[in-house]
């Protein structure tokens, strides 16, 4: 693909854009540690909500969502609305619980949930295993999608893109810390957005408008006979689609699996947004807007080009036929996107292109953020060099963000497609889920549960890998089932049998956290502290079950009304709309009692 001046011009400007602001905030992160990798705890809702989506929304995002289409058609992604699910639980059941307990990283709640060596163990373990091996493989997949939408665009290697790419973005990694992360993913959101729907305009017009779109699709069925254009798989023909893209993940994999972004309770770079808001209620107000903007607002720009290239390429070698550049490696069903950009014309490629970068760089610059804190904060910090000034640290963070992207790069190099990738990331963090979920509701739990719930998803999944590799035929969906069941009995075990948390440790944790529920009774009364104090913290369990369905329904409902009325589907559309509409209402009205259940119970700081 050809840009002419016009385009890079805007490709400069949204480069300029995005980054220019960023500058402001070098020497304010530069301060200290709580400023480089939690912007000083004073995030508004908007402004961590906007970052938490822009992070979300990476240059392997449309090339998942496309690859998925192509596989198993719309429906196939439910693999990933299901995590609605658990995005609304940390809305109404995490999101104050994490903000109130201070920390720097969810890391870090380690030390004040358990005791004793295990709980430093989990901590230093974790802090390498996720900060390093585990963000390097979700960074690499984000690098992976930047080689091969360079690739099919521009002809360009793997190694060339890694290092146009990553020199801008380590740089300003390094040097703007979370303030500068976070600015740039307001704007780069809105240029991202505005990229997405283009290229779905300019999609849909090639093949001739939707009308024809959803005529010709209807028409035609994709692999096993699965009907592209379902919102839902079709359960009396595609059994086995049906359980692995649907059934599953609403069943177990929302609460079972560990997977960045949606983690069960919160977690990684969604903790770190929590932790760095301003207010419990900012934290809130966060994590609601960031997973309605998520699921409602994003995803069907991306599903019409998916759905467009299966006009115009309907094989894989036609796109290899279309692009004789690309590289035979990079070849799958994840490039049909980018394939697809062709069809743009002078100054809609230039706001593309900037706008898969701002992708790209905007999910970088948190992962590399996010891990360089777990690294220094959590590992060097703790474990190799207590007593050193603030600067040093920072100086830290800084080499640790440089290592993190040339670590990435390396392991780009062995990842085949976003689909793969996202497979096996679900696989390895299954079974894990639960426990996180119940960690802050049942004071049994300790450190060696999360040893034990780490261990044995690990070996479990290795063991199924060599078992396929082998000549074992286990589908994902078994597999995920098998490493679920496996991990939870023995995490569960261990909280009965295991060594357990000093008291002490859970009477401060109680206090300062105030987790609700039956499961924290006999501590609560050990820490003096009674049911009322729980109202007066605005914690009433069966609101928050409230507003988590509400929530569920007014994420689906809103995301259905606007395909049904992509597919012309207007009555349907209508039914829908007043859904979402009478479950927002009770959403609104859910979210107002808990901020103002009782004086000072939100929106206060402890």
């Amino acid at each position: 693909m050809r840009l002419e001046f016009i385009d890079w011009l805007i490709v400069l400007a949204t480069v300029v854009i995005c980054f220019f602001p960023a500058l402001f905030f070098g020497k304010r992160a530069g301060k200290n540690t709580a400023e480089f990798f939690v912007s000083g705890r004073s995030v508004p809702w908007w402004l961590a909500g906007l970052s938490m989506v822009a992070t979300t929304f990476s240059s392997d995002t449309p090339n998942l969502v496309t690859d998925i289409v192509r596989r198993d058609g719309v429906a196939g992604n439910w693999v990933w609305w299901a995590f609605a699910l658990t995005g609304m639980a940390t809305v109404f059941f995490y999101a104050r619980l994490w903000r109130r307990s201070g920390v720097m990283t969810d890391l870090e709640f380690y030390e004040i949930r358990y005791s004793g060596r295990a709980a430093s163990v989990v901590r230093g373990f974790r802090s390498v295993y996720l900060g390093f091996l585990f963000n390097c493989i979700i960074m690499a997949t984000v690098n992976l999608a930047a080689c091969k939408i360079a690739g099919v665009l521009f002809g360009l290697p793997s190694w060339q893109t890694l290092l146009i790419c990553g020199v801008v973005t380590v740089v300003f990694a390094a040097y703007s810390g979370l303030w500068g992360v976070l600015v740039i993913d307001m704007v780069q959101f809105l240029i991202m957005m505005g990229s997405a729907v283009a290229a779905a305009w300019f999609a849909v017009k090639h093949v001739g408008g939707l009308d024809e779109l959803v005529s010709t699709l209807s028409a035609k069925s994709g692999p096993n006979g699965i009907n592209y254009l379902n919102l839902l798989p079709d359960f009396s023909n595609q059994w086995n689609v049906a359980v692995a893209v649907f059934i599953m993940p609403l069943a177990v994999q929302w609460w079972a699996v560990w997977y960045p972004g949606s983690e069960p309770g919160g977690g990684s770079y969604i903790a770190q947004r929590m932790l760095a808001s301003k207010s419990e209620r900012d934290s809130l107000g966060a994590v609601l807007f960031f997973n309605l903007a998520h699921y409602v607002i994003r995803p069907w720009p991306w599903i019409l080009v998916g759905l467009c290239s299966l006009l115009v390429y309907p094989e894989l070698a036609d796109i290899q036929r279309a692009f004789p550049n690309l590289d035979p490696k990079l070849l799958g069903h994840d490039v049909a996107y980018p394939a697809m950009l062709k069809f743009l014309p002078v100054g809609f490629i230039g706001l593309m292109v900037g706008g898969l970068f701002a992708a790209y760089s905007s999910t970088i610059l948190t992962h590399l953020n996010w891990g360089a804190s777990y690294l220094v904060h959590d590992f060097y910090r703790r474990f190799i060099r207590r007593d050193a000034a603030e600067s040093h640290y920072v100086l830290m963070g800084r080499a640790s963000t440089v290592m993190l992207f040339v670590c990435s790069a390396g392991v780009t190099f062995v990842l085949d497609t976003a689909k793969g990738a996202f497979d096996v990331i679900l696989q390895v963090g299954a079974g894990t889920g639960l426990l996180y979920l119940l960690r802050w509701f049942w004071w049994r739990i300790n450190a060696w549960c999360e040893v034990v719930a780490m261990a044995s998803s690990f070996i479990v999944s290795v063991a199924l890998l060599m078992l396929n590799r082998g000549g074992a035929d286990i589908s994902t969906h078994l597999g995920l089932l098998i490493t679920v069941t496996i991990t939870t009995v023995c995490w569960v075990i261990t909280a009965f049998v295991g060594p357990q948390t000093d008291r002490q440790t859970l009477i401060e944790f109680c206090r300062k956290v105030r987790p609700f529920g039956p499961g924290w009774r006999q501590i609560r009364r050990e820490a003096g502290l009674s049911s009322a104090d729980d109202s007066n913290r605005g914690q009433n369990i069966p609101l928050a079950l409230l507003g988590w369905v509400l929530g569920c329904v007014v994420i689906w409902s809103g995301l259905f009304t606007a395909g049904n009325f992509l597919y012309g589907r207007t009555s349907m559309a209508v039914s829908l709309l007043v859904v979402f509409i009478g479950a927002g209402l009770g959403l609104m009205k859910v979210v107002s009692r808990l901020w103002n259940s009782s004086e000072g119970a939100l929106g206060k700081d402890r």
